[in-house]
Parts: structure tokens; sequence; C-alpha cells
């Protein structure tokens, strides 16, 4: 897992603390963390969503089946887990992963001997692997067992669930999940509303073809369709309507078409990232000290020149 990925998901009082004092002092004198605030939301047909530590887990729950998408991490895991089994008394079909990333899966191993089979885009769990190698954490992984290429899709008693993946957007491996019946589609990292969003480049990204899977995610679901994001600033939530997506989107166009312009004026990369508001949505604020504005102009720098 790159440094700038981990920054953004350590949120401790540890962590807090560590700027003022040296790291003996810290274990000396700093408070054990505080639990997380966790939270579970009724959305539409049984559809939910549980807010924790980490991407934004949801979840149906009818008479005969469960389904989960993500898993956080595992304190949290834990605790959406035993949620979800005072909601039901049936184990888990199926938990979906929508991608790699360590606030999304490492949770798994909580989950999984609840779980009938854990599910993912073909291109996760290499990925995965990769990045718990870097981090030294390959051995506390619990992989997916059912992957497909593009398209996945289970018929359960009262609703069907489907998987989709568009092509490299925030990685190179990320998908949607549709609750049909309900209309709710799950998003994972691939909205983030109002913060500006990680671009894992060495995992995949790409923000052209992200852009595009807004847009025709988007144009695929109905006016009345709810959106579960990964990540949202408090203000504005971690579920939304298609007016969000699209500005998602257009958040997108601008950031290429203002690095296309630096890029053709001849522009430094140095001298692209130094913009401080993109206009039009100077309500997007950065999630961290380094997942921020400049991290996503430099991405799409990267992005535009790499074939000249």
């Amino acid at each position: 897992m790159s440094a700038t990925r981990r920054e953004f998901l350590e949120r401790s009082s540890l962590a807090l603390a560590g700027a003022a004092m040296t790291r003996r002092t810290m274990r000396a004198q700093a408070p054990a963390p505080a639990p997380p605030a966790t939270a579970f939301r009724d959305l539409r047909r049984g559809v939910g969503c549980f807010t924790g530590q980490g991407g934004t887990i949801g979840y149906i729950i009818t008479p005969d089946n469960t389904v989960v998408v993500d898993s956080q991490y595992p304190a949290t895991a834990k605790i959406c887990l035993d949620g979800l089994k005072s909601r039901a008394a049936h184990p888990i079909d199926f938990l979906i992963n929508t991608h790699h990333h360590e606030d999304h899966t490492a949770g798994n191993p909580v989950m999984r001997p609840a779980v009938g089979r854990i599910v993912a885009q073909r291109g996760e769990p290499a990925l995965q692997r990769k990045a718990a190698d870097q981090a030294g954490t390959l051995t506390a992984q619990v992989f997916p067992d059912t992957v497909f290429t593009t398209d996945w899709k289970m018929v359960l008693d009262q609703e069907t669930v489907s998987a989709h993946f568009y092509g490299p957007g925030h990685t190179g491996a990320d998908i949607v999940v549709l609750f049909e019946n309900a209309n709710v589609v799950h998003m994972g990292d691939l909205a983030w509303n109002r913060f500006h969003p990680f671009v894992d480049r060495p995992a995949g990204a790409s923000i052209v073809n992200w852009q595009k899977a807004l847009d025709r995610i988007a144009g695929q679901h109905t006016a009345d369709a709810i959106y579960i994001f990964g990540h949202g600033k408090p203000e504005a939530g971690i579920t939304g309507g298609r007016s969000d997506l699209l500005n998602f989107r257009d958040y997108f166009t601008a950031v290429i078409d203002y690095v296309q312009r630096g890029v053709e004026a001849g522009h430094s990369k140095e001298d692209i990232v130094k913009l401080e508001r993109l206009r039009g949505f100077e309500d997007y604020v950065a999630p961290s000290k380094t997942i921020n504005l400049a991290q996503v102009l430099g991405a799409a720098y990267d992005e535009l020149t790499e074939t000249r």
C-alpha cells in the first residue's frame, strides 16, 4: 500500500499526537485510540449502509439472503457483522469487494467464517496481494474466491444483485454493485462525494476512463437511484443521487481540461499542481494532507503525458 493511501486511512488519536511527541513519549503518555463511531442506515427495500472506519459498507437483507459489499477494517467489520447477525438469522451469502484497498478488504478475515463466497473483479486479487506484500500484511489477507471479468449476477429470493467492471478508474479493478429491485448502486471508491479522490496510478488508475465510467453509470440508472459512495465529506454525506454523481464526473472533466491546457502551454508538472482551487468545484476538500487536489492534478498530468 502506498504511503499516500495509508496516511488517509490512519485516523487515531495516536496519529494526531505524533506530530508533537517523540515515539517514546507517545508510547508512554498517549491515550488509547478512541473506538470509531459506527452507524447503520436503512435505505430502501432491505438495502442499507454501514459507516465506521474506511470505505462505506453496503448490504441487503431479505428473508432468506444477505449480501455485503466491502468489509472495512477488522474492528469495524466485527461491529458490522454483529449488527447484521442481529438483523438476520441466516449466514451471509456473498461478500463483494469493490476493489483491493485495505479500508475495503482488511475486514475480510473477520467476515470470512460467516460468508459463503467472496466476490471481486478478476484483477483484484493480484492488486490486493501486491499491496499486502509491500505493506508486510500478506499473512493477514483473505482473498476473493470468486472472480469475474466484466459482469456478475446473482438472483436472490427478493432481489437481484449484480456487479459490473467499467475499466480502470480509481484502481485497475474497481466494480460497481447494483441492487436491482431496490435501485441502489454501491459505487465503492469510484465515487467520492465532495472529496478530492485518491488516484492509485501504480494500481492501474485512469482519470480519463474514470470520468467516462461515471458518465456511463449515471446514464444507466433512473433518476430515483440511490448511490452509495465510498467516501464523502461529512456535510455532503455518503449517499446521494444522480446530480452528485454527475458533479463528480464534471469535476474530473474540469481536472482533465485544466491539466491539458497546462500541458499544451508548456507548463511543468510542478506549476500545474500548484492550483489551490479548481474553478467551479471549490466545495471539494482534501480528506488528508496528501490526498488532495495536487495529487489528483499530478496523476492527471502523468496520465496525459505518458504517451508523449
